[in-house]
């Protein structure tokens, strides 16, 4: 099995690429996945503008063509040389899985193939042959650690020429997480924000990401979790009004999902009860809310919470890309999982 683990994926892609033709890159936080995906398509020297060299495919164009893959990555160029196929989308669906299978028992392939997968749980089908192949490098991406965002703001205020004052980090790390795309567009705001002033202080952080303390994100996920629609309105006007970033909300939400995702898959390895998954890994949780998370967590099943944190990280990502629809982005994101709670 060759699993690249988060801290060594810099090396891998500078020196140990090259011994690969195929990658499986998954996982929950979608905008490393990509970032990650592209990385390796600039390393591989296809040129990306070439349409005879590189073929970007969705997992849907498989349906009606289940053999689609395994023809292109086996066809020789037209000019010559190693074409590049970028699937984006796959999870384990029937014909990605009969070509995975295929690729991973034979020869090596004659082109290169880097799959963009969501979030695999230990043991589905496209793990399940990736994972033991020697041919296939798999790279696992979850939602960034404190270590990582630290070097993800030292790495792109330094191309600005700009320092960041202590209390300014911890109020930036406070607003980071959950996706690597987003929490870099954020970073990067704020970097042009504060060109020429050479250090970053707590009250620019405030300016240019908004100030969240004075309106607390835990009424509107609260909401989101009961299934309690008007209160979820109630909520977003609040955030309105105080001008704060509905973005935070968000945010706040994937966290929250992300954690009672792997609350979840705690208590159905080892089939603990909720009382017992709510003394370990939710001990940190406010005691006004943990009647809350305890409700979710009975009411909630594995792929439902799954389903959800994916539309909360697309959400995430394109509230950063399009930032003048933040609000309605947003918006609309939580109604539908409110909905869902409620149901």
């Amino acid at each position: 099995m060759a699993e690249i683990k988060s801290h060594e994926f810099d090396r891998f892609a500078e020196k140990g690429a090259e011994l690969y033709r195929i990658f499986v890159i998954y996982g929950p936080d979608r905008g490393l996945v990509s970032e990650r995906a592209a990385w390796l398509a600039r390393k591989t020297g296809v040129s990306q503008d070439d349409p005879f060299a590189m073929l970007k495919i969705d997992i849907s164009d498989l349906q009606g063509d289940p053999g689609k893959l395994l023809d292109e990555v086996n066809a020789l160029g037209l000019f010559g040389g190693s074409k590049l196929i970028w699937l984006r989308g796959a999870a384990n669906e029937k014909p990605l899985l009969d070509a995975m299978q295929v690729l991973a028992d034979g020869p090596a392939a004659a082109n290169i193939l880097i799959v963009e997968a969501g979030d695999l749980k230990k043991g589905s089908g496209l793990r399940k042959i990736a994972e033991p192949a020697k041919s296939i490098a798999i790279i696992p991406c979850y939602a960034d650690d404190i270590k990582a965002l630290n070097g993800l703001i030292d790495t792109e205020l330094a191309s600005e020429g700009l320092r960041i004052s202590s209390a300014a980090r911890q109020k930036l790390l406070d607003l980071l997480g959950g996706d690597r795309a987003a929490s870099r567009n954020e970073i990067r705001k704020l970097a042009l924000y504060c060109r020429g002033q050479g250090v970053i202080e707590e009250g620019h952080i405030e300016e240019i990401i908004g100030d969240a303390s004075s309106v607390s994100s835990d009424e509107a996920v609260d909401a989101v979790l009961s299934g309690d629609l008007p209160g979820l309105h109630r909520a977003i006007q609040k955030v309105l009004s105080s001008k704060t970033p509905v973005f935070l909300v968000l945010q706040s939400c994937l966290k929250q999902f992300q954690m009672l995702d792997l609350m979840k898959a705690e208590m159905e390895e080892k089939k603990l009860p909720v009382a017992q998954v709510m003394m370990t890994l939710g001990r940190h949780i406010h005691f006004r809310r943990k009647p809350i998370i305890e409700k979710a967590l009975r009411s909630w099943n594995s792929q439902a919470l799954s389903r959800e944190t994916e539309r909360l990280q697309a959400a995430v990502l394109t509230s950063r890309q399009k930032q003048s629809l933040e609000p309605s982005i947003a918006f609309h994101a939580l109604m539908a999982i409110t909905i869902q709670s409620s149901r």
